[in-house]
């Protein structure tokens, strides 16, 4: 990879519109990633800015970094830096947003409004699927996607609509175990969304393996995964590959003490009245204590987990070319 689709070589955003950025800069370690023919792998920071609690946000990006750069690939957060929506979010600017200083969170639809009015942002699935398509990256990892809320009925995330339009393997443990799981496989299926379990027949429940809904298809190895994605964009589809696996077994938790604690948070989110963008981290939150913090380490697990195993389908395509 020579430079990315859309991105000034030398991260220079002058010469655009007047009031209005770049569309997308990247940070130096990305840069030099480029100039070198190196792999990257694409994160979000919302999981950073709002998902994860203060230390663990930090414990996580140590950890998929790690992962990550211990083979052979380079890690690029996106997020929007003071209207300047940016691959490769490090130095400073990583700090205050592991410091939630000033951050909001943004969806796909979020980012215009960002740019102009030059804010910070954090990048949720839909957000950086959305900048990871518009840079030619191909490879994304986080923890969970979004999906089709239990209630209200007619919530879904708005990651399914972008899986359906960015051409971009995505890496994830399923959706988030507070969603309705068999509609949001149901809707990717109606958006044509490729889903493939990575040695797994089941699509995991984020914080569980099991959910009793199986995978289309079942993939073992990598370099299968970069050969089925090259294969699907040799045909001209522009939908994510959505490649799943289950959370690492000894931090995975019992799909019956998951339902009770995703049970129990729903019911203390109708009795305060959570709504909209602020209902996932609430549930996760109340999830978090009602398994004594179980689910925490699970998630910091999985993060882990998806991040390694992007890295390794990122290595691979790049072997591919």
């Amino acid at each position: 990879m020579a430079a990315l689709r859309g991105v000034p070589p030398d991260g220079d955003v002058s010469g655009t519109v007047p009031g209005v950025p770049h569309p997308i800069t990247c940070g130096a370690e990305v840069a030099d990633a480029c100039a070198a023919g190196r792999p990257l792998v694409t994160l979000e920071s919302s999981v950073l800015a709002q998902g994860l609690p203060i230390p663990a946000n930090r414990e996580a990006e140590a950890r998929m970094r790690a992962a990550i750069v211990a083979r052979g690939a380079v890690p690029a957060i996106t997020a929007v830096v003071r209207g300047v929506p940016t691959i490769g979010l490090g130095g400073d600017d990583l700090e205050r947003f592991l410091a939630r200083d000033g951050v909001t969170k943004l969806s796909s639809r979020d980012l215009a409004p960002a740019m102009v009015r030059g804010r910070d942002g954090a990048t949720t699935v839909a957000a950086s699927l959305t900048l990871a398509a518009a840079a030619g990256l191909e490879v994304f990892a986080t923890g969970g996607i979004g999906g089709v809320h239990r209630e209200p009925a007619y919530d879904e995330s708005a990651d399914l609509m972008e899986l359906a339009t960015a051409p971009v393997i995505t890496v994830c443990a399923g959706a988030k175990s507070i969603l309705d799981l068999p509609g949001t496989l149901e809707r990717l299926d109606s958006y044509g969304v490729t889903v493939l379990g990575y040695r797994t027949d089941e699509f995991p429940g984020f914080f569980t393996a099991h959910t009793g809904l199986r995978v289309p298809q079942r993939i073992d190895e990598a370099a299968e995964i970069a050969a089925i994605f090259r294969a699907s964009r040799a045909l001209g589809r522009r939908s994510a590959l959505l490649v799943v696996q289950p959370p690492p077994a000894d931090a995975a938790l019992e799909a019956e003490v998951v339902e009770q604690a995703v049970a129990q948070a729903l019911v203390e989110a109708r009795t305060v009245g959570v709504r909209g963008a602020t209902v996932t981290p609430f549930l996760l939150a109340a999830v978090e204590r009602a398994t004594a913090g179980r689910s925490l380490a699970a998630n910091l697990a999985l993060l882990e987990a998806n991040a390694a195993l992007a890295a390794e389908i990122a290595v691979a395509l790049g072997a591919t070319r």
